[in-house]
């Protein structure tokens, strides 16, 4: 079923697809002008396709753009068996990219979704013209690690989807407020107690629990070494995951790297600072 939305100005089409046995959902911003080239969206941890739709509006001046719900996220199916990780989603990528025809398309990945962009992109897929990476390498920061850790173990259930967002505000006070309530929104789903809870598969939630593929630091590292076109790499100032040492090693490791710093956001760049990150990644690609 394809169901057309407008955010803005722009014609948006949330459509499906069925992938490696899972039905994916995406988000497909149709460009402005004709013979554009192709923008995917790969969202982070705990995140969804429409976590772009602030973004993915200001770039369809030049871009097609596709969001992607990755496994176990938003509106795209959870695994039977808990199969989520680095590897399983990069399968996903491949599958999509080749599903779709695209021939011609730059890739954006934050976070989680970053790390599967930099393994996607360390195979030298053909058609990939650029790559943004936000927020991430194949190492991260012990803070960082261990506020995730942290961040898992909280409740995740809620009496109202506004309750949901003031604890998200408590915890990020930096993004705008319709932005991040956007994001918040679309985060949610109703539970059959009249509750609310993340629309992401709670073998998440559990860490261990679930079968990841995964590659190691060393192997992430390698594939960062191979990856053959113009990338960029967002650093948001305040991020304990990305620390300026490891981000000094990615633009050391990659072969043609320009590196970027958002001044005053944390982590979640697109989210605390819309405009300055979607200035910097569209003036790149």
């Amino acid at each position: 079923m394809r169901v057309q939305d407008r955010l803005g100005t722009t014609r948006v089409i949330d459509d499906l697809i069925e992938m490696r046995g899972l039905r994916f959902h995406y988000r497909d911003w149709q460009a402005q002008c004709e013979n554009a080239p192709t923008l995917v969206l790969l969202h982070g941890f705990s995140g969804h396709a429409r976590s772009w739709d602030f973004f993915a509006e200001t770039a369809t001046d030049r871009f097609r753009v596709l969001a992607l719900d990755q496994r176990g996220h938003g509106e795209t199916d959870w695994s039977t068996d808990a199969s989520y990780g680095v590897l399983e989603m990069k399968e996903d990528l491949v599958c999509f990219v080749r599903a779709l025809g695209l021939d011609n398309y730059y890739l954006v990945g934050l976070s989680m979704g970053g790390m599967v962009a930099m393994n996607f992109a360390g195979d030298c897929p053909v058609g990939l013209q650029k790559l943004v990476i936000v927020d991430i390498a194949p190492e991260i920061g012990s803070v960082g690690a261990r506020a995730i850790q942290e961040r898992v173990r909280q409740s995740d259930e809620f009496d109202s989807v506004e309750q949901a967002f003031e604890r998200a505000r408590a915890a990020n006070p930096i993004p705008p407020d319709d932005v991040y309530f956007h994001r918040v929104r679309h985060s949610l789903m109703r539970t059959e107690n009249g509750k609310w809870t993340y629309r992401y598969d709670r073998a998440y939630r559990t860490p261990g629990d679930a079968p990841r593929r995964r590659p190691s630091a060393e192997e992430g590292w390698q594939a960062v070494a191979r990856i053959s076109v113009p990338t960029m790499l967002v650093r948001g100032e305040h991020s304990p995951l990305l620390t300026r040492e490891i981000a000094d090693k990615f633009v050391g490791v990659a072969e043609d790297c320009t590196f970027v710093e958002i001044p005053g956001s944390g982590h979640s760049v697109p989210l605390d600072k819309p405009k300055e990150f979607g200035d910097a990644v569209l003036s790149f690609l």
